[in-house]
């Protein structure tokens, strides 16, 4: 149970390399403040079978952080993996000035991101690139002004989503936060996408729906996202219940 000095949603140690299982980490990072409420934040890293990492949804970037990710292997691929996913790249960016950018469809549209001048170097699609293809399967959710580039690593079958599901735990919650987790449907465990991307993705309820068919017939053993108590386990049963709304 979380005390009242740490109800800011964050999953400690913070902006640290955490193992999961061979060749995938998770770095827990926040909060994120976004329209009043509190959130935490999480960054997959992969290591492909080149030696090369494959870092999803960059999380705030530390020297500290680089080092502990090169001696894993090289810092690669920095992956955009929907609209609202951005915030950290350049600092990424900077840092790792050889790293490729890879970003999902329509992100290189917003007026945000081009104001910010963000070096994009690939669009991704649902044929893996050559960089990782047999190695992970990926496929798009589409909604109105809304794409997410989900991703299946086959050798650990870890499923990587960003904000597709949301599980967030209401003891480590701020009240405000815990009020509107609640009326969104993302509080845990039954979390699930909150409420307003429901609606977006609904509106392209068929092709969406097949594609998060797609994500279930993987049957992956864990899955990770972004915000909130990552399925550690069953994630297959986990999966399927949240996103009922989406898959029959």
């Amino acid at each position: 149970m979380a005390s009242a000095t740490d109800q800011d949603g964050t999953y400690p140690p913070l902006d640290v390399l955490k193992p999961v299982t061979e060749g995938v980490w998770i770095v827990d990072s926040g909060p994120l403040h976004v329209f009043g409420l509190t959130l935490p934040i999480r960054m997959t890293v992969l290591r492909l079978s080149s030696g090369d990492l494959w870092l999803h949804s960059p999380t705030r970037f530390t020297a500290e952080l680089r080092a502990q990710l090169e001696q894993q292997g090289r810092i690669a691929h920095l992956i955009a993996p929907d609209v609202a996913h951005w915030s950290f790249l350049q600092d990424w960016q900077r840092n790792c000035p050889n790293a490729q950018t890879w970003v999902a469809p329509g992100l290189q549209e917003r007026r945000q991101v081009q104001k910010a001048g963000v070096k994009i170097d690939h669009i991704l699609s649902e044929a893996p690139p050559t960089e990782w293809a047999g190695e992970l399967e990926q496929i798009i959710v589409r909604g109105l002004g809304f794409s997410e580039v989900d991703f299946f690593h086959r050798s650990s079958r870890t499923l990587v989503l960003t904000d597709l599901v949301q599980n967030l735990e209401m003891e480590r919650l701020p009240a405000i936060t815990r009020i509107m987790a609640r009326l969104n449907g993302i509080a845990a465990p039954w979390g699930r996408a909150p409420i307003y991307l429901r609606l977006v993705v609904e509106a392209n309820r068929r092709e969406a729906a097949q594609a998060a068919a797609r994500l279930v017939e993987w049957q992956p053993e864990r899955v990770i996202f972004s915000h909130g108590r990552w399925f550690e386990r069953d994630g297959t049963e986990a999966l399927r219940r949240s996103l009922d709304w989406l898959v029959g």
